[in-house]
């Protein structure tokens, strides 16, 4: 039997800092002290998010890989293995079917031990999830209120706009002359014309712009 500690933190700076791994390896140690359990090998995954699953993540995928029927794997807690319920499941069930057992210290020890951890670990992994989604959704409520306020969001500047500086950030600045001219881009393409013959009209016009950027401004 091999006993295995796995850590991880999502930035960089907190990795090189070593702070939060240096308490969760700490953590392991003495769960393992704990429970006369020898420690073989800790993985320390460096700034990886959550999101990944665990066998995607470098030092996740090289864990799976070593692991064999009877080892142990110790965590500090779930949310620095799991994020998606979907993962959480799919990598438990794995292990079960290895006779693998996981250590959680956050949830009191080995989950895969009886029905009762097996449940409340589910419950957890769902948990987790949502509030991921819950997160996601805060972001994209926030650009989208930014986007109908024509604050830009980064990346390209769009065919018929202008960045302007502001004490808030940059917002996008209408630009008239390009504006007739996505006006008349729809024209053209209401007409049946291709995108490739809407941006030979609009060279014609003095307007350097690909049949791509001519899609691109006909979707915004």
């Amino acid at each position: 039997m091999s006993v295995f500690g796995y850590c991880r933190v999502s930035l960089l700076k907190q990795a090189e800092e070593g702070e939060s791994l240096g308490v969760q390896q700490r953590q392991i140690e003495g769960y393992a002290l704990q429970h006369d359990l020898t420690l073989d090998q800790v993985f320390v995954e460096k700034g990886v998010s959550g999101s990944i699953p665990l066998a995607k993540r470098p030092e996740g995928s090289k864990l799976l890989e070593k692991l064999k029927s009877g080892d142990v794997v110790i965590s500090a807690r779930l949310d620095r293995c799991f994020r998606s319920a979907l993962d959480a499941l799919s990598v438990l069930n794995k292990l079960n079917e290895q006779k693998i057992s996981l250590h959680l210290l956050d949830m009191g020890g080995d989950v895969l031990a009886n029905g009762h951890a097996r449940m409340l670990f589910t419950i957890l992994s769902a948990v987790s999830e949502a509030e991921r989604e819950r997160v996601r959704e805060r972001v994209m409520d926030v650009k989208r209120d930014q986007a109908s306020r024509s604050r830009f969001l980064g990346g390209s500047v769009p065919f018929g706009y202008k960045l302007e500086y502001e004490a808030k950030g940059a917002r996008l600045v209408e630009i008239p002359e390009e504006q007739a001219a996505i006006k008349e881009m729809v024209r053209l393409k209401n007409e049946g014309h291709s995108l490739r013959e809407i941006s030979e009209a609009m060279k014609e016009r003095g307007l350097q712009i690909s049949h791509v950027a001519v899609g691109r401004a006909l979707k915004r």
